[in-house]
């Protein structure tokens, strides 16, 4: 049975879709489904009648235009999603519909009429336009941000977008960084961080970093800069890995100003230890305490211990001061104090205390952060130094007030011109007198010039042995003392002769003040590989062990009263500067109650 017209209508009339046709030039609606009077939201009135007068909205449309063109031309148009405004319940509405207007023939093949096929893609090309417009305000969003963005195809690894920030990190210009694969555009950080951005692809799981140190070709110069960073994969609607979007943000001044004051941090540190200085932290309001271990070792402990524990360990005499030192902080906000501590080991030592008192917003002390400095040698020192004074003044005014003496004799007697043998004697002891004034400014020159590093010297070569029996007649003739010579007596060295034999005659001199009752000296001279070595022994009572690592520091006395032996405790400190500066060694071997042997070398020239 061959199909009819009826069929035909009735096909169209159940279609979900709209279908309508129009005829003639006037494009007379000849037919409408109900899908196509639903979606125009008229009724079959319009039926019969001519295109825009049924859709007067669709004038300055161009729909009329596309059906008379197919009836004119008879070739067929297909439309992608178009935009259709159509009145519906008294306000006009957009819509979108693909849609095919397709000539329809009589016998003859003649074109009589237009067939128009529509669907209504209106949701799917709002759903895109929603994507699109998410799409641009992402895009304008990454233009803006103040940090680095760049999104790039997982696919191919292409940029897709680049925003100013990433630019002015990587130091690349836009029109070589879009539309080129990322290790294209910035080939310097291909080893290190593309096999991390293809395991961000395969794994689906985000990378970050924080001050990831890299070198970068910035403007045509490679610069090392510091950048915190993300690859975060973005996924499609399907769950695969559409983008990867890298967010970075360069942190090289932070880190180098990190890095600054770690420096300076650490200076300080290394000051603070190198000063052998102790640090505390005293919470004020809980009298809690944090100690550094110089400031534990400073009180003689291996940790820190209670605050209490450490104020009974102040000498009794010294609490009054270190109380009022406190109490002044209280005002001053500055404390200071210097007092004695006894340590376990019953040990007296010296401590200077210096320290800043923090205040809250009402004025109350809350913190005080200070220092602890062992202070027993500089004591020590300072007190060689009053006793130095002391037997100074003591030293140079005996042999002036004799000088003295003899001057006011010598007057007399050549006023009177009487006992000219007394004159004689006299001027002698006057000579005495000035002699040993002599040497004692010498000394004092000597330290003032070995201070001051202008202790020169003028060498020569000279036999030791001789330099050694001329510079110690003094001795012989004395006739107290038997001086005995042994060794290489031969050997010859390239010193300064005058010091050499300043420090020689020190030793004997020392040899016969500190140990009178021996009366052999011996003076040994060896010949070794690379020096000579000189020593000078006695069979006096020796040195106790506790004094002899002081023996050779300024100002030091093994008698320091200063009434048993006379001297300005310089002689050996001068002797050790004259060794040294020859590049020698200078020591002493001695025990008490058996004697001591001084000695020093003296470099050769090979």
């Amino acid at each position: 049975m061959e199909p009819t017209e009826s069929t035909f209508r009735d096909i169209v009339e159940i279609s979900p879709f709209p279908v309508y046709v129009c005829t003639g030039d006037d494009m007379i609606i000849s037919v409408a489904n109900n899908a196509t009077l639903k979606a125009w939201d008229r009724d079959t009135s319009v039926i019969g009648k001519p295109f825009f007068e049924a859709l007067p909205e669709l004038e300055d449309q161009p729909f009329l235009g596309y059906l008379q063109g197919v009836y004119r031309t008879g070739k067929p148009f297909h439309s992608d999603a178009e935009r259709v405004d159509l009145l519906i319940a008294g306000k006009l509405q957009t819509f979108y519909y693909k849609f095919t207007y397709q000539p329809m023939r009589d016998a003859n093949g003649k074109v009589y009429g237009v067939a128009a096929f529509n669907t209504d893609v209106t949701e799917l090309e709002r759903a895109r336009q929603s994507v699109e417009e998410s799409e641009m305000t992402l895009y304008n969003l990454v233009r803006q941000a103040p940090v680095g963005i760049c999104i790039i195809r997982a696919g191919d690894l292409t940029i897709e977008v680049v925003n100013d920030s990433y630019l002015e990190l990587v130091g690349k210009k836009r029109k070589h960084m879009e539309s080129r694969t990322i290790w294209e555009a910035v080939p310097e950080a291909a080893d290190l961080y593309a096999p991390i951005m293809n395991n961000v692809i395969t794994s689906g799981v985000a990378f970050s970093a924080r001050e990831h140190e890299l070198m970068l070709v910035r403007n045509g110069k490679p610069e090392m800069v510091f950048v915190d960073f993300v690859y975060e994969p973005v996924l499609h609607f399907d769950g695969t890995i559409n983008t990867i979007m890298v967010i970075a943000i360069e942190v090289t001044d932070k880190v180098m100003a990190r890095r600054s004051i770690e420096d300076i941090e650490e200076r300080g540190r290394l000051a603070i230890e190198a000063a052998e200085i102790g640090t505390f932290d005293l919470d004020m309001t809980n009298e809690k305490m944090v100690t550094s271990e110089r400031f534990n070792a400073i009180f003689g402990f291996n940790t820190a211990v209670s605050r209490k524990k450490l104020a009974n360990m102040f000498y009794t005499d010294d609490r009054p001061q270190r109380m009022q030192a406190h109490e002044e902080a209280l005002k001053t906000g500055k404390l200071f104090y210097e007092a004695r501590i006894i340590h376990p080991d019953e040990s007296v030592h010296w401590i200077r205390t210096q320290a800043k008192i923090y205040h809250d917003n009402a004025g109350k002390p809350i913190r005080m952060l200070g220092t602890v400095l062992d202070i027993t040698e500089f004591k020590r020192l300072q007190q060689q130094k009053d006793d130095f004074i002391s037997v100074a003044s003591h030293e140079l005014k005996t042999p002036m007030t004799s000088l003295k003496a003899s001057i006011q004799i010598l007057d007399k007697l050549i006023k009177t011109n009487s006992n000219p043998e007394k004159v004689t004697v006299f001027i002698e002891k006057a000579n005495t007198s000035l002699i040993k004034m002599q040497h004692l400014i010498e000394s004092l020159l000597n330290v003032s010039k070995i201070t001051a590093g202008q202790l020169a010297l003028n060498k020569s070569e000279f036999k030791v042995s001789e330099m050694i029996n001329e510079s110690c007649d003094h001795i012989r003739l004395a006739g107290d003392h038997h001086l005995v010579l042994t060794g290489d007596v031969d050997v010859k060295i390239h010193a300064d002769r005058g010091k050499i034999e300043q420090v020689v005659v020190n030793l004997v001199n020392n040899a016969v003040k500190y140990a009178p009752l021996s009366k052999t000296i011996m003076i040994d001279i060896i010949k070794r590989s690379r020096s000579v070595k000189i020593s000078v022994q006695d069979f006096g009572e020796g040195i106790s062990y506790d004094k002899i690592p002081h023996l050779f520091e300024r100002y030091y006395r093994v008698d320091s009263t200063g009434l048993q032996y006379s001297g300005l405790g310089l002689g050996l400190y001068i002797s050790a500067e004259i060794v040294e500066r020859h590049g020698g060694k200078i020591g002493v071997n001695s025990e008490a109650g058996k004697g001591s042997t001084f000695w020093f070398t003296i470099p050769v020239q090979d």
